[in-house]
């Protein structure tokens, strides 16, 4: 891994208080101070007059609460502030706030600015050298989602309801994010957030503004519908998504890789239409793009995966439609990296959050704004370790991700990052 900075050591400075200069370390690199000031302004979140936590101060806390999950606010607090005592880069006293006041100055930032800031950094990371992160001259990307637990106010349960079965309740409310993810990177770069029971398409749809040509979008079974694809196609991505079985998909012209040819019609378009649409493409006549739409359709089987311990059988359709520009061999190959997007989560669920923990907050607008911030400590934890693995001309899977993150949780306590 490449070498992190060192320390700036910097005099105390006559005037300077010691909440100027709180940064979050290497982490500040992707979420630099004057961004921050930047998106505090666009949101009013910026006072007019000192505060003992200015709002620039708690964004960086909310990313170091994410950092260390298992910490109390104030301890949180001194881990931010510790290096920099060490260092006296500050004159005047200053006192570790209490919990109730880092409470308030959550609850006065709210989410917005962390949403924004977010938005604003986290793009696609992946470079022409990644390896592991194209298939050919396409950068492969997922959409998944995910629910984590929150604390169990009414406030929370309210807000995002809970799974419940018959007699079976959850213990905990939850919330639900879907994501779009680099696959060879594992770098969120969009998301949206819902209640339990938020319907993973619709989340999806609000997504779609951040993919673009260029981008080979792939999807599990449960985002396949009519609307979606249509709308995700406009934005010139190229898509590969698995469907159900049960989907109507005529064969068009078989081609000769195995994949065929194949017609997505509009389901509200009645039956006797739709066969003539059907019979109009094996003509080669085309049909108006908002009655159907042409797809390459590759199936194959997988040993050991059904529910009986048999096989199972995968059906993928994709607008990749020439088998010269990208062999079925190769989309189903490049579908099974979609895969890397539920690693993602289970390094945000499991390793930086911490196995069966839950979100701290009490609150929904506290929620959001933890939410917003934990994807943005690890959307830089994970831009740390693209540079150093391109650095190193490896794969980015080769890296550790608990070891980077120890790596960030020591800058934060062991060195203070300065604004020039």
């Amino acid at each position: 891994m490449s070498r992190l900075p060192d320390a700036l050591e910097l005099p105390a400075v006559t005037g300077d208080r010691l909440t100027d200069r709180i940064s979050i370390g290497v982490l500040a690199r992707v979420v630099p101070r004057d961004l921050v000031d930047e998106v505090l302004t666009e949101t009013g979140r910026l006072e007019q007059r000192r505060r003992l936590l200015p709002a620039r101060v708690v964004v960086y806390f909310t990313m170091a609460m994410c950092l260390f999950f298992d910490d109390d606010y104030d301890e949180v607090m001194r881990r931010l502030v510790g290096t920099l005592r060490w260092l006296g880069s500050w004159r005047g006293e200053w006192k570790i706030p209490s919990t109730g006041a880092i409470s308030q100055a959550r609850a006065r930032l709210g989410p917005e600015p962390l949403k924004l800031l977010f938005e604003r950094v986290a793009v696609p990371v992946a470079g022409l050298g990644t390896k592991g992160a194209w298939l050919a001259s396409r950068r492969l990307v997922a959409v998944d989602g995910v629910r984590l637990d929150t604390a169990d106010t009414p406030e929370n349960a309210e807000a995002f309801g809970r799974f419940s079965h018959g007699p079976r309740i959850a213990a905990f409310p939850q919330v639900h994010i879907v994501a779009l993810a680099e696959c060879g990177t594992h770098a969120v770069f969009a998301a949206a957030i819902g209640t339990y029971a938020s319907d993973e398409r619709s989340l999806a749809a609000t997504l779609l503004d951040a993919c673009e040509p260029g981008m080979l979008l792939t999807a599990d079974r449960n985002f396949y519908g009519y609307g979606l694809w249509q709308q995700a196609l406009a934005t010139g991505a190229d898509l590969l998504w698995r469907v159900n079985m049960n989907l109507t998909l005529p064969v068009i012209r078989a081609l000769p890789d195995g994949s065929y040819l194949s017609l997505l019609v509009d389901p509200r378009i009645p039956v006797a239409k739709r066969s003539r649409l059907i019979a109009d493409a094996r003509a080669g006549r085309t049909s108006p793009a908002e009655k159907s739409l042409p797809v390459r359709v590759i199936e194959y089987s997988t040993p050991d995966r059904g529910e009986n311990g048999g096989g199972e059988l995968i059906c993928l359709i994709t607008n990749i439609l020439d088998p010269t520009d990208v062999a079925a061999v190769e989309l189903a190959t490049a579908y099974h990296e979609r895969w890397e997007i539920e690693t993602t989560f289970d390094e945000i669920k499991t390793h930086q959050r911490g196995e069966k923990r839950v979100l701290r907050s009490k609150n929904p607008e506290l929620v959001k704004q933890e939410i917003w911030a934990l994807l943005l400590s690890h959307y830089a934890i994970r831009s740390l370790m693209v540079e150093a693995a391109d650095e190193a001309d490896i794969d980015p899977d080769r890296l550790s991700f608990m070891r980077t993150l120890r790596i960030a949780r020591r800058q934060v306590t062991d060195q203070a990052d300065f604004s020039p």
